[in-house]
C-alpha cells in the first residue's frame, strides 16, 4: 500500500528533457507475481498464459472496485499489480499479445477514470508525478503513458513536451518483446494527439517537425528492439526466432503508417527528413528481415507521387541492403505501384518523363543484379518482367525502351545458359506476354528484335505454351498479318508447335497435340492479303514451315494450306493479266505446288485425306478453266 505514498521529494522531475528519467529493468526491485507460476522450471506456455490471465483478471477486478468507489490510490495499486503480469518472459509473441490485449482493454477504462478524476479537481500534473512511484518500471511506464494521454488532452503542457518525455522514458525497457509492446501502446495512445497541422494539439511553427521527430524516434527504438531479437538465444533456435519476429513486424511497421497520416508532411519534408531518416535506419540495421519488410512498408504506405519524386534516393538504398534481402520483390512492388499510378491518369505521365523514371529504374536493376551475382535467374527475370510492365504502361510509344529491357534480360539469360528453373520459365512467359497484353497486336511485338532471342530460352513445353498464347492473341484480336516477312518471323516464334525439337523423343498427349495443331490450322487460314503477289509469297512461307513438321503434323497443317491456296486461285479468276508479273508464276504453278504438297500425304500414309484434297483442287481447276 505504500508504493504510491507521496514522498517529500519527487523521485523523478516532470518534463525536464535535459534530465532523462531512464531506469533499466535490471536496476528495479523485483515484484512478486500475483499468481503461482509453474514449479520445477517446466515452461508450459499455455499454463503460463492461463496463469497470467488469471492474475490480470484478479487484479483488474479489484481495480474496477476501486474505480467504482473513486479510490485513486487503490486503483493505482491494483493496476500496477495487474500490469506486472506483462513482465513475463515465458510467452511467445503470439501468446504475449493475448495477454497484452487484455491489459490494453483495462487501461482504456483506467484512462477514462483519470479523465474523470481531473474533472473532479485532481491535478493532472500531480497525477503524472504520482504514477511514477510504481515499484517496477514496466507497470510504471504503462501507467505513465496512460496518464500522459490525459495530460495531453488537458493541454496544460505542450503535446510535444509530454510526447518527448514519454518516448525517452520508454528506453528503460530493453527486453525486445516487452519493449515492443510498450512502445506500440505509446504509439496507439498518441496517434490522435500528435502536434500536427490542423490538430487541436498544434503548437508553434515547427509543430510538424516535433510530431515527425516523435514518431521517428519511436520507430528507431522499436526497430532496434525488433532486430535485437535475432541475436538472442542459441543458433539452433534461429528459425523459431525468425517466426516470432515476423509475428511482431506489424508493431514496427505501424510507425511508418502513422507517419504517412501526418498531414503536415509535404513532399519537401518527406524528401529531406522522413525518407533519409527511415532509410538510414533500414540500411544501418543490417538485418535481412527488417530491411525487406520496412522497404516494403515504405512502398506501400506513402503516396505514389512521393515515390516518383524521390525515386533516386529510394533506389540508391537498394544496393546497400544485405545480399540475402529479396530485393526483386521490393523493386517489383515499387514498379507495380508506379505502373498503376501512371495508368490512373494521363496527366501524371509528364512527371515520369521529368524524373527519368525508366532510366533510373533500369540502372538500379542493373546495379542490383551486378551487386548480387548469386541472384537466381528467377529473380533477375522477375525484375525485368516488372520493368517491362512499367515501361509499357508509362512509355507505350517507346518500343526501343521495351526492346532494351528484353535485350538486358537476354544478356542475363546468356550468362546463365540453359534455364531449368520452372519458376524462371514462368516469368519468361510473363515477360513475353506483357507486350501482347498491352498492344493486343503480335505485329507490334514482332518489331522487338530481342523478343525471339528471349523466347529461345524456353524449354519445349513452355515454348508450346507461349506459342499458344500468341495464337490466342491473334484470334482474340483478329490480328491481320499481311506480309511474308512478318509471317516468317511469326512462325519462328511458333516453332515449338511447328516441329519437334532436336534430340527429343518425348511422349505427347494426343488430345493436347490435336488441340495445338488445330490452333495452327486456324492461324494459317487467318493469313490473308488482298494483293495476290504478296499472298503467294505468304503461302510459300507457310508451305516451307509446315513441311518441316513431320508426318504426324501434316494431316493437320496441309488442309488449311490447300484451302488458303485455292482461295488465292479463285481470287485470280477473271483477271486478264498475270498479277504476279512473272510468267513462271501462274495459277497453274499454284496447282503444281498444291499437287506436290498433297502428294506428301500419301507417304504418311493418309490416302483418304489426300483424295479429298485432290478433289477440292480439281473442282477449283475446272472452275478456273
Amino acid at each position: 500500500d505504500e508504493q504510491f505514498e507521496s514522498p517529500s521529494k519527487p523521485k523523478f522531475p516532470i518534463l525536464l528533457p535535459h534530465r532523462l528519467r531512464v531506469t533499466t529493468e535490471a536496476s528495479c526491485r523485483p515484484v512478486k507475481y500475483t499468481t503461482q507460476m509453474i514449479a520445477d522450471g517446466v515452461e508450459d506456455e499455455e499454463k503460463w498464459l492461463a496463469a497470467g490471465i488469471a492474475g490480470l483478471q484478479q487484479n483488474a477486478f479489484y481495480m474496477h472496485r476501486a474505480l467504482d468507489t473513486n479510490n485513486l490510490r487503490d486503483a493505482l495499486k491494483f493496476s500496477a499489480q495487474m500490469l506486472s503480469e506483462l513482465r513475463t518472459s515465458k510467452l511467445s509473441p503470439h501468446k504475449y499479445y493475448e495477454l497484452y490485449m487484455r491489459a490494453f482493454d483495462e487501461l482504456r477504462k483506467l484512462e477514462i477514470f483519470f479523465k474523470e478524476e481531473t474533472r473532479r479537481g485532481c491535478s493532472i500534473v500531480e497525477l503524472y508525478e504520482l504514477v511514477q512511484h510504481a515499484g517496477n518500471i514496466l507497470p510504471r511506464l504503462y501507467l505513465l503513458c496512460t496518464v500522459g494521454s490525459v495530460y495531453i488532452r488537458s493541454k496544460e503542457a505542450p503535446a510535444k513536451d509530454v510526447l518527448k518525455d514519454l518516448v525517452e522514458m520508454c528506453r528503460g525497457i530493453q527486453h525486445p518483446v516487452r519493449g515492443l509492446f510498450l512502445r506500440s501502446y505509446l504509439s496507439q495512445i498518441s496517434r490522435d494527439k500528435l502536434p500536427d497541422i490542423g490538430s487541436e494539439y498544434e503548437g508553434d511553427a515547427d509543430t510538424v517537425v516535433d510530431a515527425v521527430e516523435f514518431v521517428l524516434q519511436n520507430f528507431t527504438e522499436m526497430n532496434k528492439l525488433w532486430v535485437r531479437m535475432q541475436h538472442q538465444g542459441p543458433a539452433r533456435e534461429k528459425q523459431r526466432r525468425e517466426k516470432e519476429r515476423n509475428e511482431l513486424r506489424d508493431l514496427v511497421g505501424k510507425n511508418l503508417h502513422v507517419l504517412s497520416q501526418v498531414e503536415g508532411i509535404d513532399l519537401d519534408m518527406y524528401r529531406d527528413t522522413v525518407l533519409p531518416r527511415v532509410l538510414e535506419q533500414i540500411v544501418n540495421c543490417k538485418d535481412e528481415i527488417a530491411q525487406f519488410y520496412l522497404m516494403d512498408c515504405i512502398i506501400q504506405v506513402f503516396p505514389d507521387e512521393y515515390h516518383l519524386q524521390t525515386l533516386e534516393v529510394l533506389l540508391g538504398a537498394c544496393p546497400q541492403l544485405q545480399p540475402s534481402v529479396d530485393i526483386k520483390t521490393v523493386l517489383s512492388r515499387l514498379m507495380e505501384r508506379l505502373s498503376n499510378y501512371a495508368a490512373s491518369s494521363s496527366e501524371v505521365l509528364p512527371e515520369f518523363l521529368q524524373v527519368e523514371a525508366f532510366s533510373r529504374l533500369n540502372n538500379a536493376i542493373g546495379k542490383v543484379i551486378e551487386a548480387q551475382p548469386d541472384m537466381p535467374i528467377f529473380g533477375a527475370v522477375t525484375l525485368y518482367s516488372s520493368l517491362l510492365t512499367f515501361t509499357l504502361h508509362v512509355h507505350p510509344d517507346r518500343l526501343d525502351y521495351a526492346d532494351q529491357v528484353l535485350g538486358s534480360c537476354f544478356k542475363k539469360l546468356q550468362s546463365v545458359g540453359k534455364v531449368e528453373d520452372n519458376k524462371a520459365t514462368k516469368q519468361i512467359v510473363a515477360l513475353l506476354s506483357a507486350p501482347l497484353e498491352k498492344y493486343n497486336d503480335i505485329v507490334t511485338a514482332l518489331k522487338l528484335s530481342n523478343y525471339p532471342c528471349v523466347m529461345e530460352y524456353l524449354d519445349t513445353e513452355t515454348s508450346k505454351i507461349m506459342a499458344t498464347v500468341i495464337i490466342q492473341s491473334i484470334m482474340k484480336n483478329s490480328t491481320r498479318i499481311s506480309s511474308a516477312d512478318k509471317v516468317e518471323a511469326l512462325f519462328e516464334l511458333m516453332k515449338g508447335l511447328m516441329k519437334d525439337s532436336e534430340g527429343t523423343a518425348e511422349e505427347v498427349d494426343e488430345d493436347d497435340f490435336k488441340e495445338e495443331q488445330n490452333s495452327v490450322a486456324r492461324l494459317i487460314q487467318m493469313l490473308i492479303n488482298d494483293d495476290p503477289e504478296e499472298m503467294f509469297k505468304i503461302m510459300c512461307v507457310v508451305r516451307k514451315q509446315i513441311m518441316t513438321g513431320g508426318p504426324k503434323r501434316l494431316p493437320y497443317t496441309i488442309p488449311p494450306f490447300v484451302f488458303s491456296s485455292l482461295k488465292l486461285v479463285r481470287q485470280l479468276q477473271g483477271q486478264d493479266e498475270n498479277p504476279f508479273g512473272d510468267e513462271a508464276t501462274t495459277p497453274k504453278t499454284i496447282f503444281q505446288l498444291l499437287n506436290q504438297t498433297i502428294e506428301v500425304l500419301l507417304t504418311i500414309p493418309a490416302p483418304e485425306l489426300a483424295l479429298r484434297l485432290y478433289l477440292q483442287c480439281a473442282e477449283v481447276w475446272f472452275d478456273f478453266l
